[in-house]
């Protein structure tokens, strides 16, 4: 028979040589709990309950986008979604644009045949989610050439509404002039930062579905078109590109940068409608919006040559997340006015993009009895984690949950002591999520470094406060590091969840579960 002592001392060694064991079953936070399943040893599972509450950010968060000045973060949300839980969501994006190259010339009598802003959202690419119509009698336009069409249809990714009144859900989207200057990339915006937006430049309603296209002659099979990156093209208004680029020729509005971004400020990529869904986009870079027109080759040869001219919205423009919100009516305009830090609130109104977060203490008493048994019983907390469960009764929909949330002390911008030991370990996850698909959905938040260090190492018993905020910390895709503690992606994180709290009543109450040992 194995002495549940040797096993028991063995751990401790290990844990406190900062070995850190895993095996397939084990929780990789769990601090050696995998010397303890089964009977091996006299593992004692003990919950206690937390204080949970509502913490509102007045609906505003960050949204320039920028990690560095030259780094920005690599997703943005375009779209709108109402639901009485939440109430609406809109957002917007906001750019300053550059054009590919100043003082440009045009040629000989150009006219512009088109404009085109290309927007390019996250897609579902799985064979079962693509569609391909070939079209083998397709003719080409210019010159009536005879051709094979080939789309592929592609769905949006989308959080909120696929369907509305039993048809899918359709956005307009709008593109605007906008009337003020952004100023630079060191500049840190805020979500709500006022924009005055002028001419109406381009629009288009899409269904939510993106396409690739790919055209080739029937003769030789030689390609005349090929779009392979599914997206979304917007027309652009021609006369106004006419008047603001082609008419401006050798004028000092196209001759430099400095110049231009205070002729041309910018624009707004907005929808018209309220109540939809939610898409991601890819953050434009180069050739997102081309202006192609045609020209004379020469003053003498009157034959015509097609031309382009590219401006972009890349990372070496300012532009951020434009987001508004309306609570009025909706249930979470009375749980946030309502909230108490001292006593808890019975649900948490968890959303990303600048909606609320929630907080979490664990109190004094509770810090006290755990170190008391570690004192007189020689306890060893193997496990610590908060659970906190989906609210069956107000958020039970097919909308997607949110995987992950941020943690940090109260008042502490710095990052967990469980993260900075664990963060390099291949499995470590500091949020685990469980159900997602179902209802209710349940996640384990493991503190158990936190808990610990307070329990043996502080002569003190306090508070454990904790911030928990929708959305994951980014790391440096090079290194593998954290960027930082607020450098997370909430900004593009649309999903939201409304959560048991603190709610005596309820078994799904948001608790501590502490695993530990005797000696």
């Amino acid at each position: 028979m194995i002495n549940k002592n040797n096993w028991y001392y063995k751990a401790m060694l290990l844990v406190a040589g900062g070995l850190l064991v895993c095996s397939c079953d084990s929780d990789p936070d769990s601090l050696g709990s995998q010397f303890f399943d089964g009977d091996t040893a006299d593992g004692i599972k003990a919950a206690y309950d937390v204080v949970a509450y509502n913490l509102t950010n007045n609906d505003t968060i960050r949204s320039d986008g920028r990690i560095s000045s030259s780094v920005r973060k690599d997703t943005l949300v375009l779209g709108a979604f109402s639901e009485p839980q939440f109430g609406k969501q809109k957002a917007s994006f906001v750019s300053q644009i550059r054009m590919g190259s100043y003082a440009p010339s045009f040629g000989v009598n150009p006219v512009i045949d088109s404009v085109v802003m290309v927007l390019k959202p996250r897609y579902y690419s799985a064979s079962d989610s693509v569609t391909t119509t070939t079209n083998e009698d397709y003719i080409w336009p210019e010159g009536s050439v005879a051709a094979k069409k080939v789309v592929k249809t592609y769905p949006v990714y989308k959080y909120g509404k696929k369907i509305i009144n039993g048809a899918p859900a359709k956005l307009t989207v709008n593109i605007n002039e906008v009337n003020n200057f952004l100023g630079s990339v060191s500049d840190t915006i805020i979500s709500n930062a006022p924009v005055s937006v002028g001419t109406l430049i381009g629009s288009k309603t899409i269904n939510g579905y993106i396409t690739t296209v790919e055209i080739t002659k029937d003769s030789d099979n030689s390609e005349l078109l090929s779009r392979t990156t599914p997206s979304i093209r917007i027309p652009l208004d021609n006369n106004f590109f006419k008047t603001k680029i082609l008419d401006k020729e050798g004028q000092a509005d196209l001759s430099n940068v400095a110049n231009f971004i205070r002729y041309f400020k910018g624009i707004r990529i907005s929808v018209a409608e309220d109540d939809g869904y939610m898409m991601k986009l890819a953050i434009p870079s180069s050739e997102d919006i081309v202006m192609y027109y045609k020209r004379n080759t020469s003053a003498t040869d009157t034959t015509r040559v097609q031309a382009s001219l590219s401006f972009n919205l890349s990372s070496s423009n300012p532009s951020f997340s434009q987001i508004e919100y309306d609570r009025n009516g909706a249930a979470i305009q009375t749980a946030l006015a309502a909230s108490n830090p001292t006593t808890g609130d019975a649900k948490l109104y968890v959303q990303g993009m600048g909606g609320p977060n929630f907080g979490v203490t664990i109190s004094k008493t509770t810090i006290e009895q755990l170190k008391e048994l570690y004192k007189n019983e020689k306890i060893g907390i193997i496990s610590a984690k908060l659970r906190f469960y989906s609210d069956e009764e107000t958020w039970n929909n097919s909308y997607e949950k949110p995987k992950s949330f941020t943690v940090m002390k109260k008042n502490l911008y710095d990052f967990l002591s469980d993260i900075t030991a664990y963060s390099y370990n291949g499995v470590y996850k500091l949020v685990k999520a469980y159900d997602t698909s179902k209802n209710p959905a349940y996640y384990d938040i493991g503190i158990t470094k936190t808990l610990k260090t307070q329990v043996e190492d502080e002569d003190t018993p306090q508070d454990i406060s904790l911030v928990m905020k929708l959305g994951d910390y980014l790391t440096n895709s090079s290194t593998g590091a954290y960027y930082g503690q607020n450098v997370d992606s909430r900004i593009y994180s649309p999903q939201r969840i409304v959560l048991v709290g603190t709610d005596p009543g309820n078994v799904k109450r948001a608790q501590l579960l502490v695993t530990y040992v005797k000696k």
